[in-house]
């Protein structure tokens, strides 16, 4: 019998549907639930905050989500911190310890627990032999129950070889591994994420907590190989020896689709339709995490749309944003005192005067600074000269040296006679006793 939660929940999503079907029916346009809220976080602050429009933010329907890069950085979230369950995004987390603790060949039996589990599964039977890695396809592609279960068991006894219950020392396992990548927020009772009946309980996570495992995931090339794949079938040997093969529909609908590498499913009615997933586009790898949409064919909509807004306000700027230019016709960043002179100074530019450095155009203004290097004796040109850095809302964007772009010769014996003298003159005055450096490049528009 499912929670009251549960069945008020779904009461929610079947009166929305009646109503989007109505304004249809009316020649409205109407999708879902799909809103854009500017309490939503945009890099550690409130669209309202930064003042975000609405035309800038994701439009979704998932009540929970996040988009987080592979460095851990978060771009986007919506109550990304609510502890709240998610189905068999778990099943993220039982990959992760399977890999850890595992060898991809080793084999695996199907017990009758794991055998008779029910709902999402990979087709496999009692007696069943297969590898680990056949056992994570199992899991990871059609969402297999069956798999968890076979894959909890043979884990837990190779964590815990005197254990009494293999699958509970392999979730007190699945909590502790938690904890280590900083999950918060999350608590695991069974290695599928089932939440009903049976298996109902206090299990929860967070959007957040959802896509540090992925992110940690991601790091196995058996996982992401796994996720990626497009081979839907494994291979088991029955209990009577007798070799046959599963065909496996994956759920994820946006596999190979503008970037999406993988992802995992999860499903109840208590969790609504979530969906966590890898993306990269040239080079850039980032998770999104979409929990409770109102559909399955909304929560791949609340993806993608993320996933677009994200990649859509990434820019590539110039670092060098002057339009001076060196003798050698480089981008003129700066005249630095050359500091055995009185009026001497060096141009400098980028070591690298094409760089260039990729900005989130919605995290805040960019700002520069830039260092300089006591130049004394003879500069010559490629001469490391200081730095620019480049910050955004305060967090380091870039740091690259500035270089010498033409030669500078320190004073012979007479000249220097000569600027001490100057120097004598220039104190009496109350004058600076040597060229004041000149930043000439400002920090690049967003």
């Amino acid at each position: 019998m499912k929670t009251l939660s549960s069945l008020v929940k779904r009461s929610a999503q079947l009166t929305t549907g009646i109503a989007c079907a109505l304004a249809l029916a009316a020649g409205a346009p109407s999708i879902a639930n799909a809103q854009v809220l500017t309490t939503d976080i945009v890099c550690g602050k409130t669209a309202d905050a930064r003042g975000i429009t609405a035309d800038n933010l994701p439009d979704i329907d998932a009540t929970n989500a996040i988009v987080m890069s592979k460095d851990g950085s978060i771009y986007y979230a919506r109550s990304a911190d609510e502890q709240v369950k998610i189905a068999s995004i778990t099943k993220v987390m039982t990959a992760i310890l399977t890999i850890e603790n595992c060898k991809m060949d080793e084999k695996v039996t199907v017990s009758s627990a794991a055998a008779t589990v029910g709902n999402s599964t990979a087709g496999l039977l009692e007696g069943d032999e297969l590898t680990v890695e056949q056992a994570l396809r199992g899991l990871m592609i059609p969402s297999g129950n069956d798999a968890a279960i076979v894959l909890a068991e043979h884990v837990g006894k190779k964590i815990g070889p005197k254990t009494k219950d293999a699958e509970a020392t392999f979730v007190k396992a699945m909590n502790e591994r938690a904890k280590e990548l900083g999950c918060t927020g999350t608590l695991f009772e069974n290695p599928h994420g089932l939440d009903f009946d049976e298996w109902a309980g206090d299990m929860h996570s967070t959007a957040h907590d959802a896509a540090l495992m992925m992110q940690e995931a991601m790091k196995s090339d058996a996982f992401r190989e796994i996720v990626a794949s497009d081979d839907s079938w494994i291979e088991v040997t029955g209990a009577d020896g007798s070799d046959h093969s599963h065909s496996m529909d994956t759920h994820n609908e946006l596999l190979g689709q503008d970037g999406n590498i993988g992802g995992k499913t999860g499903t109840t009615d208590d969790a609504g339709y979530c969906f966590t997933a890898a993306y990269d586009r040239d080079g850039d790898e980032t998770y999104t995490v979409v929990l409770n949409s109102s559909t399955n064919d909304q929560r791949f909509a609340d993806t993608a749309a993320l996933a677009n807004w994200y990649y859509g306000h990434k820019v590539t700027v110039a670092i060098a944003n002057t339009q001076e230019k060196t003798a050698n016709g480089n981008p003129l960043i700066a005249r630095i005192s050359q500091t055995d002179w009185t009026d001497k100074t060096i141009d400098a530019t980028l070591a690298d005067p094409a760089a260039q450095a990729t900005i989130f155009s919605l995290a805040g203004e960019v700002t520069e600074k830039v260092a300089y290097d006591d130049l004394s004796g003879t500069v010559h040109v490629g001469d490391k000269v200081g730095s620019l850095t480049l910050k955004q809302d305060g967090i380091k964007v870039v740091v690259t040296d500035l270089v010498a772009d033409e030669e500078g010769s320190g004073p012979n014996p007479i000249e220097w006679l000569l600027v001490k003298l100057d120097r004598l003159s220039r104190r009496i005055e109350n004058r600076p006793l040597a060229a004041e450096s000149e930043t000439v490049a400002k920090a690049p528009e967003v």
